[in-house]
Formats: C-alpha cells, structure tokens, sequence
C-alpha cells in the first residue's frame, strides 16, 4: 500500500499534473517545461523527479537535451490506470488548455541555449 500511496502524493501537486498534461502533448525538455510553468529550474527538475520516480513518466537523452514523455507503456496497472484519468476530456479545464497552447510556441533551441 506504501508504494501506492507515493503515486497519489506525486499527483496531489497541481504543478505535477499540469506538467503530466503538457506531455500529453508532445515530450518537453526542462527549460520548455520551466517557460510554461514559471518556475525555476530547480523547481521544475524537482517535479520531474518525484513523476520519474512514480513511473509516470521516463526520460530519454536526446544530445544536449534530456525530453520527458508520459509512460503509457506503463506495466504497473495503477500508473496506466491514473495516466488514463488524468487523459480523459472530463479532466480538462482552462489552465491545461492554455499550456497546451504554450508547448505548440515554446521552441527549445531558443529557450536552452547552452
């Protein structure tokens, strides 16, 4: 029950869940996520840890960026089951529409130039 448990705290963030509807989208790199958002990186790197660890999303090193999908492909039924709510129109709402918006303008090659 413990490891369940950890699965609803990582979703108890409204940031958290915003960033978990912004990969619907498309995969997101941190500054893309950080621009969205507002927060600071650390910030955003934080919540991208606690997802990670909760199996709602992985991530893959792409060059210089690190992208971050949703983990459909899920094998814990509780991870796929959550992943599906959190999918389902009845869930949308002003805040989620706006940032999916914003991930269609954010350009990473702008926002993360190292």
């Amino acid at each position: 029950m413990g490891n369940k448990s950890k699965l609803f705290k990582a979703l108890a963030d409204k940031n958290r869940l915003r960033i978990l509807k912004m990969l619907e989208v498309r995969p997101l790199c941190v500054c893309e996520i950080r621009e969205i958002l507002n927060l600071a990186n650390s910030t955003v790197s934080q919540h991208l840890a606690i997802l990670r660890k909760s199996g709602f999303i992985y991530e893959i090193k792409d060059n210089k960026w690190v992208n971050y999908y949703l983990n459909k492909r899920s094998t814990d039924d509780v991870v796929y089951a959550l992943l599906m709510i959190i999918q389902s129109k009845s869930f949308d709402d002003d805040v989620y529409r706006k940032d999916a918006e914003q991930v269609h303008l954010v350009d990473r090659n702008i926002l993360c130039r190292l």
